[in-house]
């Protein structure tokens, strides 16, 4: 049984496919982490300036009505997939990034579909999973994938590494989400911005630095190996841009995971391109995580 003490796993639910693919992911996930389950439904209230806004109440009752439906579908499938997994439901009025948000605070994770009611990527849901994973205080997962069914449970873990305390926490997870599952690390260093063939040089040039860059890589995943023994690690170290290389390496993966910001990255800016390309573009899940807590 979970653990009620811990931090919960939140997930947005809103009815759509995506979200019910969402609400499988996380069952699971919780599971694997023996800490409950948080199903959030928000709900629009109509504006007071809307005209005739106090007539518009049998309005807002069904779209509560149908947020608890969602939610009681959500739970369903929840215990279909996950059966020990202590689950519980909250309804919201208002925003819901705004509200997911404020839960990522007493979160372990939050989780959400790839698209909403709409079906518009960068839209509905689109939107909501930037702004979360913008302003969260945990780490949060964009559950992609091609397809209606759920995301493979197989294939690698991926991350990003580039030595920022920002990505220090994104490979913690990486590898606890490797150790949980028993699967292998693909621990990506991409030390170029330019794309490889753009750049022009004698293969000699770059060698040294190619093994440079790998060495650096080895020594910031050193503690990490330590911490993991079980974890097969195959260290990758590319002259490619950042987002190139991992949303070639997200096809065949189980997820992939990213700081929100890199290097040079300033909090409460906007999200990283790198994080927000893979939210929008990777063929798996994605996880961006936020800097460590101070």
């Amino acid at each position: 049984m979970a653990d009620m003490t811990r931090r919960p796993l939140v997930v947005g639910v809103d009815g759509s496919a995506s979200s019910a693919r969402a609400v499988r992911w996380a069952a699971r996930e919780a599971g694997r982490r023996g800490v409950p389950l948080e199903l959030v439904h928000v709900w629009t209230p109509v504006p007071v300036g809307v005209p005739h806004a106090a007539a518009l109440g049998p309005y807002e009752d069904g779209l509560i009505e149908q947020g608890n439906r969602w939610l009681a579908d959500a739970a369903a499938a929840a215990d279909e997939v996950a059966p020990g997994v202590e689950t519980s439901s909250r309804l919201a009025g208002g925003s819901a990034a705004g509200q997911l948000i404020g839960r990522s605070a007493a979160a372990d994770l939050v989780v959400l579909g790839s698209r909403g009611l709409g079906g518009f990527t960068g839209l509905v849901v689109g939107s909501i999973a930037v702004a979360v994973a913008t302003h969260g205080h945990c780490p949060v997962v964009v559950v992609r994938g091609a397809g209606e069914d759920d995301p493979p449970e197989e294939g690698p873990v991926v991350v990003g590494v580039d030595g920022s305390p920002n990505s220090q926490a994104a490979t913690e997870l990486a590898f606890q989400a490797a150790d949980a599952r028993d699967a292998p690390l693909v621990a990506v260093r991409a030390w170029s911005d330019a794309p490889m063939a753009t750049t022009w040089a004698p293969a000699t040039a770059w060698e040294p630095i190619q093994a440079a860059e790998l060495e650096q890589l080895d020594e910031w995943l050193a503690p990490y190996r330590t911490r993991y023994p079980d974890v097969r690690v195959e260290p990758v170290v590319v002259r490619d841009a950042p987002t190139r290389a991992l949303l070639e390496r997200a096809e065949g993966a189980r997820l992939v995971v990213v700081g929100s910001r890199g290097r040079g990255g300033f909090r409460g800016l906007l999200l990283g391109s790198t994080s927000q390309a893979l939210i929008y573009h990777a063929a798996c899940p994605v996880a961006v995580v936020p800097p460590p807590r101070s």
